[in-house]
């Protein structure tokens, strides 16, 4: 469990420091004409990075304490 608590903090730290480098890689290919990921591509990918750091320290707490 420990293990895949590091793992989300790292992937969430990702999304949330270089939203574009997760969009290259994921997204980048869908489209003839793209740059740069949109706003809002950013904003949702920020988002979620949040999302899976909280996730990944919460489990790191569980991990501790149970």
């Amino acid at each position: 469990m420990l293990f895949l608590a590091i793992i989300l903090i790292f992937i969430g730290l990702t999304m949330l420091i270089r939203p574009s480098l997760i969009w290259a890689i994921t997204e980048s290919w869908k489209s003839n004409d793209a740059t740069e990921p949109s706003d809002l591509y950013k904003l949702s990918t920020r988002f979620g990075g949040v999302m899976f750091t909280l996730i990944g320290i919460g489990l790191c707490i569980a991990y501790v304490f149970i």
